[in-house]
């Protein structure tokens, strides 16, 4: 490959989805889950070999960007592409999509649009996927990876195959019938048996300029309003422009505004990844190590008689914890506060942010 690709990691989301361990302080993607890096450092890692640092692009807030940038210090502050206030995927990818455009004059320039909250265990994998991605990319599609899933999750959406398009560097890739919502439990066992359903990574593949089409396409107004932000790019007036430009927008997803309308959209199925988007606690046991009873136990002074099933995760070791018969118990204790839940709740977590705020609780959030 040429020097016109470049990673664009995605990093300006929020921190509720493992509350309290995560906050709006301190989301996912800076914390350690698993391993010694922190999820944003592996993301970054793992494309080293593939992409240099001066071409992985960073959108993240203005909150964030100085924590990021204390975590990997060789990616240079000018790589950072600084949403005024978080919008949604689409804004996100758009503005990307303009910076990426301004700097890069290569009308064919190709972007990878990964995340910064994801694991992803088989690396090596990883980067041939995405080599074969721009190859894809490069033929005129745009292209979203699908897991091959290993049981009927409700928590993710998925992406339905249709016909086969051809092969690039070993890999197979079809056509996208259609993305489907996030379904329920029948619906979920209907789509493992169907055969023909993946799990929608969040993970794209496309030309800059073949984006900003769609966006023109589907999303006008927006497109209008990022071109507007791409002619004053290196001029002074950019954040002025931007930050004007951005209070009007209306927050979407990728999926919803573009993705779901397109039909020159293939997907490329990936097996055995090892890819897990840590989206609850109750994700961790499909990700960490688990003891004879099936509990995981993080950084905890624990003492459990007849506990099964459970994750028990301590943010500091100060007090024991003890549990006698728990079964498919989340506990986290973060020192301030003290979480329990049954395992088939952890989902809800968004709903209990909620009633907290209406608790006035924030300063826990």
């Amino acid at each position: 490959m040429d020097d016109h690709y470049y990673a664009v990691i995605l990093a300006g989301g929020g921190g509720t989805r493992l509350w309290p361990y995560s906050r709006k302080s301190r989301p996912k993607q800076t914390l350690k889950i698993w391993g010694e890096r922190t999820l944003f450092q592996q993301a970054v890692d793992r494309l080293q070999g593939i992409f240099p640092y001066d071409r992985i692009l960073i959108v993240t807030t203005i909150s964030m960007v100085g924590k990021l940038q204390t975590q990997v210090p060789q990616i240079q502050r000018k790589n950072y592409i600084l949403e005024p206030e978080p919008r949604g995927t689409a804004p996100a990818i758009g503005l990307a999509a303009v910076a990426l455009r301004a700097r890069d004059k290569d009308p064919h320039c190709t972007m990878l649009v990964l995340t910064a909250d994801h694991l992803i265990r088989n690396v090596p994998y990883f980067r041939n996927v995405m080599e074969a991605g721009v190859d894809i990319a490069r033929a005129g599609y745009l292209v979203t990876l699908g897991i091959q899933p290993t049981y009927p999750a409700t928590a993710y959406g998925y992406i339905q195959q249709g016909e086969w398009i051809g092969g690039f560097l070993g890999f197979k890739v079809f056509r996208v019938v259609r993305f489907r919502e996030k379904p329920d439990q029948n619906q979920a066992k209907a789509f493992i048996r169907a055969g023909d359903h993946l799990w929608n990574s969040g993970m794209f593949v496309w030309r800059a300029d073949h984006i900003m089409h769609k966006f023109s396409e589907f999303m006008p107004e927006l497109a209008s309003g990022l071109f507007k932000i791409e002619e004053v790019w290196d001029q002074p007036q950019k954040t002025e422009v931007l930050e004007s430009i951005w209070s009007g927008i209306k927050p979407e997803t990728i999926d919803y505004g573009i993705m779901e309308k397109a039909t020159d959209v293939a997907v490329l199925p990936v097996v055995n990844l090892g890819w897990n988007d840590v989206g609850s606690w109750d994700s961790l046991f499909d990700v960490l190590p688990l003891d004879d009873d099936g509990n995981i136990v993080v950084n905890a002074q624990y003492f459990g008689y007849d506990t099964k099933n459970s994750l028990i995760w301590a943010e500091k070791s100060s007090r024991p914890i003890v549990t006698l018969g728990a079964r498919n118990l989340i506990i986290v204790d973060t020192g301030d506060v003290l979480f329990v839940c049954p395992r088939e709740e952890a989902h809800n977590i968004k709903k209990l942010i909620e009633f907290l705020i209406s608790k006035e609780m924030d300063r826990f959030l």
